[in-house]
């Protein structure tokens, strides 16, 4: 995976192909969801995240979609389920949710086998994101989930969900996160990244991909900054 170091400045295109542009909303409708797609194809996102009752959406960026979403507090065979249905309705990407409980237990066991059952039922191509919801957890417990991302075989480790109260991503969980997986998997950093400077800073501790939902903003920061 390739990163960028915070020396070297991100044109518009790199920025905008490293976004998932968000809308999680509870109260969201579908109409808000059908324009968020039409704002992505503006902007020239990579993807859309929505959840998983707006799908199917017709798109021409990738579509990506929640899983156990914010709590993660389900048996993992209905995490399984979820993602299953979830592809079969067009998602390509799946940002599923541990069980952060587990993780506070440290039963990483549990995590990795919750992992491997989504990932069964979501298989390659299907990209698989597993959101950790680091700001919640030690840098012990961090380390832990990403080992367990990792050997299940996820594509990603992601920061947060934005909806804990703990709070969203920092870039030093952002940089635990790449020194643990390497470069083999993918980091997403989300939650309260609001502007171009939070963004970049959570680029140049790792980040691949960035999950914003003030995604115009942000870019147009970036113009405004050329």
């Amino acid at each position: 995976m390739t990163t960028h170091s915070e020396k070297t400045p991100l044109s518009y295109n790199e920025l905008a192909g490293m976004i998932d542009h968000t809308l999680l909303k509870p109260e969201s409708t579908p109409a808000d969801a059908a324009a968020l797609a039409r704002e992505a194809e503006e902007l020239g996102t990579y993807s859309i995240c929505v959840s998983p009752s707006m799908l199917p959406l017709d798109t021409s960026v990738h579509v990506a979609t929640v899983c156990a979403f914010p709590s993660g507090q389900v048996a993992p065979e209905v995490k399984a389920f979820e993602a299953a249905d979830s592809v079969k309705k067009g998602a390509e990407e799946i940002d599923m949710v541990i069980n952060i409980g587990r993780a506070f237990a440290g039963d990483s066991d549990f995590t990795e086998r919750e992992i491997r059952a989504v990932r069964e039922a979501a298989p390659k191509p299907v990209v698989l994101k597993v959101i950790i919801e680091s700001a919640a957890l030690s840098d012990e417990q961090i380390v832990a989930s990403c080992e367990a991302a990792k050997r299940a075989g996820a594509d990603f480790v992601k920061t947060s969900t934005g909806f804990h109260p703990a709070g969203g991503a920092s870039a030093h969980a952002v940089k635990l996160m790449r020194e643990t997986v390497g470069e083999d998997l993918g980091v997403k950093a989300s939650g309260g990244i609001r502007t171009l400077e939070a963004a970049e800073e959570m680029i140049a501790a790792g980040a691949s991909r960035l999950g914003l939902s003030g995604s115009a903003a942000i870019l147009g920061e970036l113009e405004a900054r050329a």
